[in-house]
């Protein structure tokens, strides 16, 4: 028996990579695996070695992808968000296209499948007059915390993602609902080039070593954790904090002047060039704890997933 028999689980981006690794162990654990992905032999050799897996290749972009989804074996209980697409340019550079696009695969794509499956659970939470096994992992970036300037259109994509994570997990938990996001950092074909080739023996950066987590917010652990982020990768799995609030000022007679914001601030931010100040750095070290990745540190402004 395992920790999800008799759960559906619906899985975007599956052919390849990362959501080909989360679907097998999701199967594993004996979910019924749903597979997204653009048609393709990727996505093929994946449902072959899954069992009964269902099979809804398209644009997750597009609604009638959405519900393709839900309706493969008629409905759902966990949906693994994954699918995503690299435009990389420096802003000044980037086209309309490559800005779009990435928004609406990233974005766009865990919104429609988000909306559709908080929907169903509604419902079923009304009807069964409870909360029901709801589970959302989504998968954002450590580049939303890092401003990776090679990537604008990525790096907002997944900070949005994380918004929506956020209020998913706040505006629909009455209903049953967990949602999650992860940040993993894996060699898959989207970070081939960056990554460079796996080393001989065992990979620290296989896509296999993030399933697990993704499979345990997925079952009855999942119920007690929500509204969480987590950088995942090798052995690490590490939980993030809330952005916290460096200083707080008043203006002295309630209301701020020009003259006195600068008597104020200008003390605070005296760094010449300026540096972003916005930005968490303290993820970048977890990499130390993955024996060969430490060598290989991503390039500043491009985080790995």
């Amino acid at each position: 028996m395992g920790t999800l028999d008799g759960r559906i689980a619906v899985v975007t981006g599956a052919g390849q990579g990362l959501g080909a690794a989360e679907a097998r162990a999701l199967a594993a654990e004996g979910a019924r695996v749903v597979l997204n992905d653009l048609p393709g032999p990727g996505l093929d050799e994946v449902a072959a070695q899954i069992p009964g897996a269902a099979v809804r290749p398209g644009d997750i972009a597009e609604w009638s992808t959405g519900e393709a989804l839900l309706a493969a074996f008629g409905g759902v209980d966990i949906l693994v968000n994954n699918a995503g697409v690299l435009r990389d340019r420096m802003i000044f550079s980037m086209s309309e296209s490559e800005w779009d696009t990435v928004i609406r695969v990233h974005l766009r794509g865990h919104f429609v499948t988000t909306r559709l499956a908080t929907a169903y659970w509604r419902e079923r939470s009304k009807a069964t007059g409870g909360p029901v096994h709801a589970r959302i992992v989504n998968t954002a970036s450590e580049a939303f915390l890092l401003g990776s300037a090679g990537q604008p259109n990525y790096a907002a994509a997944k900070a949005g993602i994380v918004g929506l994570t956020l209020a998913t997990a706040r505006g629909c938990g009455r209903y049953g609902v967990r949602a999650n996001a992860i940040c993993p950092r894996a060699r898959t074909a989207m970070t081939g080039d960056l990554m460079g080739p796996p080393p001989d023996g065992p990979d620290p950066l296989d896509p296999a070593r993030v399933a697990p987590l993704v499979t345990y917010l997925a079952g009855p652990a999942g119920e007690r954790i929500t509204g969480e982020v987590f950088v995942a990768h090798g052995d690490v799995v590490a939980v993030l904090g809330p952005p916290t609030v460096r200083a707080a000022f008043h203006a002295a007679g309630g209301r701020w002047t020009l003259d006195e914001l600068d008597a104020t601030l200008g003390k605070v931010f005296t760094a010449d060039p300026p540096r972003p100040g916005f930005v968490c750095e303290e993820t970048l070290p977890l990499a130390a704890a993955t024996p060969g990745f430490a060598q290989r540190p991503d390039p500043p402004g491009r985080p790995s997933r």
